[in-house]
């Protein structure tokens, strides 16, 4: 894709963003999307065949940039304990700092039909393989417990930073979000660590 295509595919993904986390994503009309963006209702099919797809598209350029920034973060922790308080910390600042795709990934997701959230599920797969392979990581090192079921494990914690956000947007973001990453962390903690 060229730069100028890239540019507006981006600016597509952002208008969308924005009108579905304003509009729900069922009440999102295309052309409030092309009107947000500042382009032409055709212009929107140029890059996405039907709406459904700016939603998984959006999806995945979002949780692949979030999926890059735990990278870059954990390269520099020290151990795999370290590198899961950080998975979390930017995983609460992230959507603390950007309401609308809290309110896209933890509302609009569960309102869309099975099909879409198959879709959907496969670009959170690298997240949960992030997760799960720092899991493994604690224990070969020693940290978590040898016996600990690591594919369960991963979905307990993601679930549990999922549900975390949600209770938050239900609760009108009355408190700090990211002020849950120790409470968070601490109680998987102990649940995983060896003793």
């Amino acid at each position: 894709m060229t730069s100028s295509k890239k540019e507006k595919y981006t600016q597509i993904l952002e208008a969308a963003l924005k009108v579905f986390a304003e509009h729900g994503y069922h009440r999102s009309q295309v052309a409030r999307i092309a009107k947000e963006a500042g382009v032409a209702d055709g212009t929107i099919y140029l890059y996405f065949k039907r709406k459904e797809d700016i939603l998984i598209s959006l999806f995945r350029e979002k949780l692949g940039e979030l999926v890059s920034k735990f990278h870059a973060t954990i390269e520099q922790t020290t151990s795999a304990k370290d590198a899961l308080r950080k998975v979390c910390e930017i995983h609460y600042t992230e959507l603390e700092n950007n309401v609308d795709l809290a309110f896209v990934t933890q509302i609009e997701l569960r309102q869309s039909s099975l099909e879409l959230r198959k879709e959907i599920g496969s670009a959170i797969k690298p997240y949960i393989t992030l997760i799960e392979q720092l899991l493994q990581q604690g224990i070969e090192e020693g940290l978590f417990r040898p016996d600990l079921d690591v594919k369960l494990t991963r979905l307990l914690l993601f679930g549990a930073m999922d549900e975390v956000v949600t209770s938050w947007l239900i609760s009108g973001r009355k408190y700090s979000l990211s002020g849950q990453v120790d409470g968070t962390v601490n109680f998987f903690f102990k649940g995983i660590e060896q003793v």
